[in-house]
């Protein structure tokens, strides 16, 4: 099963990039648990995103703030229910002008196959200065 998950996370990335948002939504459980930034909401696609119908909004609020400049995965690591990826990400943010990159720490938990629970951690830090004009 650890293959399996590390293969469909690398066809999240894949679709990620693509920008084919229901390709990703097909690898989700009904009831996932999406969140980014959860316990501290700094840009539009923080926070959490509970269950399929709502996953959609954390990709348009991302996809209506930066354009994505790097996304690269560092690592990956997986067991038989989770997978721990770090990814290096740059981002440029259109309406400061302002760029910057970090690293990200993607946790996603399976279930049947299919992704029941996504956190997503980043720099806030960096975050919060490449949004404020």
């Amino acid at each position: 099963m650890t293959n399996n998950n590390i293969s469909t996370i690398q066809s999240v990335y894949d679709a990620f990039g693509r920008g084919d948002v229901a390709a990703i939504l097909d690898k989700l459980a009904d009831d996932v648990d999406w969140a980014s930034e959860a316990s501290r909401p700094v840009a539009p696609w923080h926070g959490p995103h509970k269950g399929k119908a709502e996953v959609p909004h954390f990709f348009q609020s991302l996809a209506d703030t930066v354009d994505v400049t790097d996304f690269t995965i560092l690592s990956i690591a997986a067991n038989d229910t989770d997978v721990m990826v770090v990814i290096r990400f740059a981002m440029f943010v259109r309406a400061t002008g302002k760029q910057g990159q970090m690293e990200l720490h993607h946790w996603w938990q399976f279930q049947d196959g299919k992704i029941v629970r996504y956190r997503g951690t980043e720099d806030t830090a960096l975050t919060g200065e490449l949004l404020t004009p």
